[in-house]
């Protein structure tokens, strides 16, 4: 290539990545609002490493899914929710949670398996619930939230509710029958739902490439008639950008949408996860650290525009090193749930045949 012609490559490509910036819903942003998009990402860093060092210290038991990497997919997302729209995700939920408004002392407690944990300590890592916020948790079996976030927005329509629901997946969900007989209904019914498919690579060790014969994973909608896009995860304002587009079709025209966002996971598929270095090179993991972590590309866009200075951008780190310090001791000394809970919340309203299972209606009422 000669250099002439890489010259025009290299301008293309920063025009490009210009234009998601000034794009009109990103142009739209306040200072104040940039600066709250870098907080919650470096929030969910700060606090998936501290979780780590919880876990690692016996404090924390069970699964625990980490985000680091794909914080700017959930952030730039949350961020574009309006009154009426929802989410719900998969078991990699703390980051979502998070981002919708949750506070580092709940979901740190309910890792501690707290009474005074988002979910009273019964759920854990994979169940982290806020209704109140619009965000109807993470679900631990692969696939299996994808049904519900297809009926949240068919609640949305039946009511003449103006809103999407917006349904989290990975890469590897995309294989489950049951995602497939929900992208046949939603399309059929036409329903305001926008599945957003992180894809970070692998589903637990295996590689996209072994696990889908079609490496495009939202084409998949063709098949359905369902509009598709795809973007990159690191750069929330491309997030943000992409994920509009998604969303406003889905409130305007009643259709769904797919959205695949390709991000990366710097840890394994859990923390139990030993072999993560083996089924990829160290030099995968931090080639993409090094040019593409969410944290560095948005701290330095924003530096660039004067949103931030690398001193406010180091107090606001060690405020969400503090924040995160301050939920372990939190939930350290929180009480695990009393005996008498084993019972609460657990299909209580089938079991005592109350009104609500009669009618069906739980959360959605007139």
């Amino acid at each position: 290539m000669s250099s002439s012609a890489a010259t025009k490559k290299a301008v293309r490509k920063s025009s490009k990545k210009r234009a998601y910036e000034t794009s009109e819903i990103n142009a739209q942003l306040s200072k104040e609002e940039k600066v709250g998009l870098f907080r919650t990402i470096v929030g969910i860093r700060r606090f998936e490493e501290r979780s780590l060092q919880a876990y690692n210290q016996g404090k924390i038991g069970g699964f625990l899914h980490l985000y680091i990497g794909q914080e700017a997919v959930a952030t730039g997302i949350v961020s574009l929710m309006e009154e009426n729209d929802h989410i719900i995700t998969a078991y990699r939920d703390h980051g979502h949670a998070l981002a919708v408004g949750m506070s580092m002392n709940e979901c740190m407690a309910e890792l501690f398996g707290k009474y005074t944990g988002c979910s009273k300590g019964k759920g854990g890592s994979m169940h982290y619930f806020a209704p109140d916020k619009g965000f109807w948790g993470g679900h631990g079996i692969v696939a299996g939230q994808t049904p519900l976030g297809a009926g949240l927005a068919f609640a949305l329509k039946y009511k003449g509710i103006k809103g999407c629901a917006v349904c989290f997946l990975g890469d590897g969900a995309v294989n489950q029958g049951s995602f497939m007989e929900t992208l046949n209904l939603v399309s059929l019914w036409g329903i305001p739902v926008v599945f957003v498919i992180e894809n970070n690579g692998y589903s637990m060790g295996t590689s996209l490439k072994r696990s889908s014969a079609e490496e495009s994973l939202a084409k998949r909608g063709e098949a359905f008639g369902i509009k598709w896009d795809t973007c990159e995860g690191h750069d929330v304002f491309e997030v943000r950008e992409k994920a509009n587009e998604a969303m406003t079709y889905a409130r305007e025209e009643l259709k769904p949408y797919l959205l695949e966002i390709r991000t990366y996971r710097y840890r394994g598929h859990s923390v139990a996860d030993a072999n993560h270095e083996k089924y990829r090179t160290k030099e995968e993991i931090e080639t993409y650290k090094k040019n593409k972590d969410p944290i560095n590309v948005l701290r330095k866009k924003l530096i660039a525009d004067k949103t931030l200075t690398e001193a406010t951008a180091k107090e606001i780190d060690q405020e969400m090193k503090v924040e995160a310090d301050t939920s372990a001791k939190f939930a350290e000394e929180s009480p695990y749930p009393p005996k008498s809970e084993i019972t609460k919340d657990v299909y209580w309203s089938v079991d005592n045949d109350t009104d609500q299972q009669l009618k069906g209606t739980y959360f959605f009422n007139d």
